[in-house]
């Protein structure tokens, strides 16, 4: 499958930069702090797939020391460009050799699994993270779950895009973003609970808690289907060597592109 990033773009990076926690975005953050804070003891943090800074500014706001990485040369200087005083670093696809083993109490990803092709990228990706936590560290991933492709949101849509709903786990989607200037169509992989959960029993990675949250009616936004379909799912993960292990001794059934 051929697949194109979409973030590693100029164009896009200026927009994205504008972009704080909006409508639908709002529900990706909304309940954060409460999970990172049940399930994380330590306060130093890598943020995967940082783009412009937006989630490792939140989690500085959170008290956390947090360094933010990607592959993206664009969002990484306009992350600097926002804030001169944190660490932003570019990294290549899947390579965290500048960081030590469990060097970190807590690894966060929002969003960068769903432009990930393929399951052997993702489990080098989360491989990589995993030996990056320490002995009580915690992934917590954000990733969009396969309804957001099918229906309308308040930051979302995906009327123009039909095919989105024949589309199965590794197959390209499109979305497109209505919170910022920059209308092209977001170009994601579909991924359901099904493979995630393949992904992180290859890894090594234990699955500690699925989050899907809710809009409430009460809330500052005028909501689309965001109060009955959970357009996020967050994941709290540990590593899990033992699991690991045993998954590498027999032979998994499912199979992505």
């Amino acid at each position: 499958m051929e697949f194109s990033n979409s973030y590693e773009d100029p164009k896009r990076a200026e927009a994205y930069a504008k972009l704080e926690f909006p409508g639908t975005y709002y529900l990706a953050y909304r309940d954060l702090p409460q999970i990172i804070f049940e399930h994380v003891k330590g306060r130093k943090a890598i943020d995967f797939g940082c783009g412009a800074g937006r989630s490792t500014r939140f989690l500085q706001k959170l008290g956390f020391k947090a360094v933010g990485v990607d592959i993206s040369k664009d969002m990484i200087k306009k992350a600097k460009e926002i804030d001169s005083e944190g660490d932003y670093r570019l990294i290549e696809e899947g390579d965290f050799i500048q960081f030590k083993d469990e060097a970190f109490d807590l690894a966060l990803s929002v969003f960068t699994f769903d432009n990930i092709p393929t399951m052997e990228k993702k489990v080098k990706n989360f491989t990589g993270l995993r030996r990056l936590l320490n002995k009580e560290g915690r992934l917590v991933s954000v990733v969009s779950s396969p309804e957001i492709y099918v229906h309308e949101w308040a930051s979302f849509s995906t009327k123009d895009y039909p095919e989105n709903k024949r589309a199965k786990s590794g197959d390209k989607v499109r979305i497109i973003q209505t919170d910022i200037e920059d209308k092209r169509p977001v170009e994601d992989v579909v991924w359901t609970d099904e493979y995630y959960r393949e992904a992180y029993r290859r890894t090594g990675l234990e699955l500690i808690k699925t989050y899907k949250p809710l809009a409430r009616k009460d809330e500052p936004y005028e909501w689309v289907n965001e109060t009955k379909i959970a357009p996020w799912v967050i994941y709290v993960l540990k590593s899990n060597t033992e699991l690991l292990r045993i998954q590498s001794s027999g032979k998994s059934t499912l199979r992505a592109r």
